[in-house]
């Protein structure tokens, strides 16, 4: 029997490379609101969703009227800005595709905005291999609350142990293990082993991954 039945796919960082530009974004937009965020700063909390980044930044609520105001400031920016520049991470279509023909289900679980999330599985070349897609919109809390992977579980009717989550942030694997998953951890997104140490494994990006997946957990 396959260790796993299911994956569920953390997107940002995973299978694209946008973090960075998720956190470009964040800053120019709390800036122009006044709040005098740190690249490096916003920079760690990439991964983690609206929910929590603007209490760490600017000690604002979602929910808040200035709180809306800088979140559709910084959707704004990132469309405009960086979404369409955006490039897939290497091996990530093959990657996919090759979990596809291995018979692993495959959720994707992410706190992007919906329409951003379904332009990334575009730019990702993925969108057609995916069963099933949790966004902000379908979850009351964002990683690394448990809610996106509970409800990827849900959807793909699987129990957690016959699942694995792919993701490249710490708030990923925090949201797995509250969610009964274990993960496999990338270090595409710019975090280091040291961050991702409570994952199964950790590979460089999808490609390497995909290398070495014969050796990987989804055979072991």
């Amino acid at each position: 029997m396959p260790r796993f039945r299911g994956i569920i796919l953390d997107v940002d960082g995973t299978l694209i490379d946008s973090n960075d530009a998720h956190a470009h974004s964040w800053v120019w937009a709390l800036r122009q609101f006044g709040h005098a965020a740190r690249y490096d700063q916003v920079r760690r909390l990439i991964g983690m969703g609206t929910d929590h980044l603007l209490p760490r930044v600017a000690q604002l609520e979602k929910d808040s009227k200035e709180g809306k105001q800088i979140a559709k400031r910084y959707l704004e920016i990132f469309k405009a800005q960086y979404l369409p520049h955006l490039k897939p991470l290497p091996g990530a279509s093959a990657l996919v595709e090759h979990l596809k023909h291995s018979n692993l289900r495959i959720a994707v679980g992410s706190s992007s905005e919906a329409d951003v999330l379904e332009a990334l599985l575009e730019i990702a070349q993925v969108k057609d291999l995916i069963e099933e897609t949790v966004s902000s919109k379908d979850a009351a809390n964002s990683k690394p609350a448990p809610d996106v992977i509970l409800m990827a579980l849900d959807r793909l009717r699987l129990p957690p142990e016959a699942v694995v989550m792919l993701g490249d942030t710490p708030f990923d694997i925090a949201s797995a293990i509250k969610s009964g998953v274990q993960t496999i951890a990338l270090r595409s997104g710019g975090w280091t082993d040291a961050d991702l140490s409570k994952a199964l494994a950790i590979y460089d990006d999808p490609a390497d991954l995909l290398a070495h997946y014969n050796q990987s957990p989804f055979v072991a």
